[in-house]
């Protein structure tokens, strides 16, 4: 897949484990988390000299796109703020340069490093390797031999990077490993498939490691050394790097240049840098332009950076559009991509360099323009911090406190809360639902620091978060506790059972996907394959009694009491590896005692509230395209909330196809 540098994404992903591990796939070009990246084997292979000459042209999909051009007024020339922020932040990232290079290197080992020729990458997520039968580029080297790199995951960790050869000099070699258990590898090809670059992470620090395309069976050269905190990506144009870090002040990304054959930190210079609650979501690299896909203010933004001149063009996105969707694209002259949101379509638009403009994709036009609306509003938290809320509903809703809400929330490793199309969402919608999605600290939303926030000992800030957004969209009209539903999946889980126990007054029903529910006997566990990976998430409790007792505050399975619940409906998978299912059946079966002993101290005409755990055979931690769930789920909310289910369920077969 020649993709752009979905570095930083990349990494997030492969670090992210209960969230699950089962968001954005390598490129996000369907927007279905139902092939959970672990589970499938995602592939990158390219003749490296070759990839270097003439590039192919763009998709007949994307070339085929009719099209309207946004007017030039859309373009906010940022030029001279992105100077104002340079000198701003300059001498912050001075201050760090000496004191970055005294740090101590990890463990890392390198094995084999001569090795005599090369060609071709690939990337593997599970136990065999696989070719792509749409991205083959087979060569010969000069002794006539295929020649591919990859790596694969144990333990549902990659820790070991391999070269091999095929034909009659076959060979298979290991070449590096990494020995801390914290850490994980990915390999990536940079756009220009010049370097391949091996990225040693986990989830506050990386390093990363570069194969020269043009020679590539010479040992790899380490950019910059592991340094505690400081994370970084890199892809390459003309002989320079371009870095996306978060070193220095703000401790935000920010995207750094060098010379090639001067990588170390002490050589790079600042080039740009975000506004404040900037998220980056992507980043593209083309011939003569760097494209930044950016979410700032919960809205999304395209900034193009001219590389010859360092010109800045901004474009605000449509206020409908809630996710970016990166298409393959090896043409220097268009950048093309999608936007999404829950109950809309991917729309396919393109950037033209050379005209300065972007092109949208024309023809039938969604009715769900015309009968949804799409809000962005702010809670207050109980500390000041403003929370930001995306709202859709029907324009023709009247007395929407009457109206059924469904709250989504997520808040953990720095993810966004999914904003993808779900079509059962828009089946909702159109049956009069109200959907609020949640974009609580802990989360990615606004920034790294948005999810330090949240981390670690301020994970109640994400709880109290929660339910500032449940009481401000009573507040404003939206609903009311009896007609509200709250769902999330796996880290997710955290945050919803702990609302459920401290405040279950705010809910009428829940559901819950493969939810991470004892986050303090998980975490005791170092044996489960995911523990280590998560420490600097949740802390350590087994050698730390602060981070013992903090996690025990806000532990779902850990407070509950009895009291009255809103009623749960559960998924959870036989096979799950990231979220241990013996935790949630000890959840369910506690949970289910405490409503049996409140029940009993209540008395008679007390109506207990349903707990429903659906265990599926097999599984692999959330499949999100099965249709047998999502219609459970969606039965399981009409009963609670005594609602007419007839024609969701008919809308429903229209987009599921059954």
């Amino acid at each position: 897949m020649q993709q752009k540098s979905k570095l930083f994404l990349q990494a997030l992903k492969y670090s992210i484990p209960r969230l699950g591990k089962c968001m954005q796939k390598q490129h996000l070009n369907h927007y279905n988390f139902a092939d959970h990246y672990y589970d499938r084997i995602k592939l990158k292979k390219c003749h490296l000299t070759k990839c270097l000459q003439d590039k192919p042209t763009i998709s007949e999909l994307a070339r085929n796109i009719p099209s309207r051009s946004f007017s030039c007024k859309d373009f906010l020339p940022i030029k001279q703020e992105n100077k104002d922020s340079l000198s701003e932040n300059m001498d912050a990232f001075e201050k760090v340069r000496t004191k970055l290079e005294t740090q101590p290197q990890e463990e890392y080992e390198i094995i084999n490093a001569e090795v005599k020729h090369g060609g071709f990458v690939y990337y593997q997520e599970g136990c065999c390797l696989v070719r792509s039968k749409d991205e083959e580029e087979w060569v010969k080297d000069e002794e006539e031999e295929d020649v591919l790199f990859y790596t694969f995951q144990r333990n549902l960790r990659c820790h070991d990077v391999y070269r091999a050869t095929f034909g009659d000099n076959k060979r298979n070699e290991r070449f590096y490993t990494e020995k801390d258990p914290s850490y994980f590898v990915f390999l990536y090809l940079t756009k220009d498939s010049r370097f391949l670059t091996i990225n040693i992470m986990n989830k506050t620090t990386s390093e990363v490691w570069l194969i020269d395309g043009l020679s590539p069976w010479d040992p790899p050269v380490l950019i910059q050394k592991r340094i505690h905190g400081v994370l970084y990506y890199v892809e390459h144009r003309d002989d320079e790097l371009y870095i996306l870090t978060n070193v220095g002040e703000p401790t935000e990304f920010k995207l750094m240049r060098t010379a090639a054959d001067t990588p170390a930190i002490m050589n790079w210079d600042l080039f740009f840098t975000m506004k404040r609650n900037t998220k980056v979501v992507d980043l593209d690299m083309f011939k003569d332009h760097c494209v930044l896909f950016l979410k700032h203010s919960n809205l999304l933004y395209v900034n193009v950076i001219g590389l010859a001149d360092d010109s800045v063009r901004s474009l605000k996105l449509p206020p409908w559009a809630c996710g970016f969707i990166m298409d393959t694209n090896s043409d220097p002259k268009n950048c093309p991509f999608q936007l999404c949101s829950p109950i809309r379509p991917p729309k396919y638009y393109t950037y033209k360099f050379a005209e300065g403009k972007l092109f949208e994709e024309t023809g039938h036009e969604d009715p769900i323009t015309k009968t949804s609306r799409v809000l962005r509003l702010e809670a207050k938290s109980k500390d000041g911090k403003s929370v930001p809320m995306t709202i859709f509903h029907k324009t023709d809703s009247e007395d929407l406190q009457k109206k059924p809400l469904l709250v989504h929330v997520y808040g953990a490793y720095g993810m966004d809360l999914k904003m993808n199309f779900r079509p059962e969402r828009r089946v909702l919608v159109d049956d009069g639902w109200i959907l609020a999605y949640c974009h609580v600290r802990g989360g990615g939303e606004l920034g790294l620091q948005w999810h330090a926030d949240g981390r670690l000992t301020k994970k109640l800030n994400g709880l109290a978060d929660l339910e500032a957004c449940i009481k401000t969209l009573h507040g404003q009209g939206f609903s009311q506790p009896s007609l509200t539903a709250l769902t999330a999946f796996s880290a997710g889980g955290v945050l919803v059972g702990a609302l459920c126990n401290s405040n279950p007054e705010l809910l009428r029903a829940v559901t819950l996907e493969a939810p991470f529910l004892d986050v303090l006997n998980t975490m005791m566990d170092t044996t489960l394959p995911l523990t280590l990976e998560e420490l600097e998430e949740w802390g350590n409790p087994s050698s730390d009694e602060k981070h013992k007792n903090y996690i025990k505050r806000y532990c779902p399975y850990q407070n509950i009491k009895p009291q009255h619940y809103p009623s749960i409906h559960i998924t959870a998978y036989e096979n799950d590896e990231r979220v241990p299912l013996k935790g949630i059946v000890n959840y369910t079966d506690k949970l289910k005692e405490a409503i049996m002993e409140h029940a009993k101290d209540t008395g008679e005409g007390y109506q207990a509230p349903n707990v429903v755990l659906d265990i599926q055979p097999g599984g692999n931690h959330v499949i999100e395209d099965s249709h047998k769930k999502i219609t459970a789920q969606i039965k399981f909310l009409y009963e609670e909330l005594g609602l007419d289910s007839t024609s969701v369920f008919e809308n429903l077969k229209k987009y599921l196809k059954f």
